[in-house]
């Protein structure tokens, strides 16, 4: 299933978003592995080293994902940041974004975007609601960020045509409902063309989107857990 370029017999190919304040470093074959730092040196420090914990999104996709895959990283596009990028989030579309998806790729988009979503679930399920708060007493409880990240993806699937209420913390039939659709559209071919008038997201920026900040949060669920 997986591309020669993704199965890690060539360097990984990164995109980088260089904003003002922080870059961030994205697993272009990979949706959801993306980290951030202050300089393009750092953010590719902080992709490397999460690699172990991205492991876990392939083997619930089923897709292979050797221990060495992060050991060559191969910065193969470059694309300018914005206030978003700033602020936290990967938010610029690259060109590479807009090539037409073949059915096998689409197919892997969308494992690995469902995977990242059932690794999110698993790590809600088991994480205490209250937890250990930032340096200055900030950052969500488990409850708010579950629903956070809810509300996001309703906000999300909004740009690539699919309009559906922002599920609340514990409507599972209304998360199950937006995810399907969601998964349903990425998993399929695309030629190029918007989704439908008045959309912006290409598939593979938004599988990248939506799986990255599923993962960040669950990452942070994990963090803040720790004493």
């Amino acid at each position: 299933m997986a591309s020669s370029r993704a199965a890690g017999d060539q360097p990984l190919a990164v995109l980088l978003e260089i904003g003002g304040k922080r870059v961030f470093a994205a697993a272009l074959d990979w949706p959801g592995w993306c980290r951030s730092g202050k300089t393009a040196e750092l953010a590719l420090e902080a992709l490397a080293d999460y690699a172990p914990r991205y492991a876990p999104v392939a083997k619930q996709a089923g897709i292979a994902f050797p221990a060495a895959l992060a050991d060559r990283l191969d910065v193969v596009e470059q694309v300018p940041g914005s206030a978003t990028t700033d602020f936290g989030a990967p938010g610029e579309v690259a060109p590479s974004d807009h090539r037409p998806v073949s059915a096998a790729e689409a197919t892997r988009l969308a494992a690995l975007l469902s995977a990242a979503w059932q690794v999110f679930d698993q790590v809600a399920a088991v994480t205490p609601e209250e937890l250990r708060k930032g340096p200055r007493g900030g950052g969500r409880d488990r409850t708010k960020m579950v629903g956070h990240v809810f509300e996001a993806e309703a906000g999300y699937a909004r740009y690539l045509g699919i309009k559906h209420k922002p599920p609340q913390a514990d409507d599972l039939a209304g998360v199950a409902e937006l995810r399907a659709g969601i998964v349903q559209l990425l998993g399929q071919a695309w030629d190029g063309t918007p989704y439908r008038e008045g959309t912006s997201w290409p598939p593979r920026y938004a599988a990248r989107r939506l799986a990255w900040h599923a993962l960040d949060h669950a990452w942070e669920m994990e963090d803040r857990s720790t004493p």
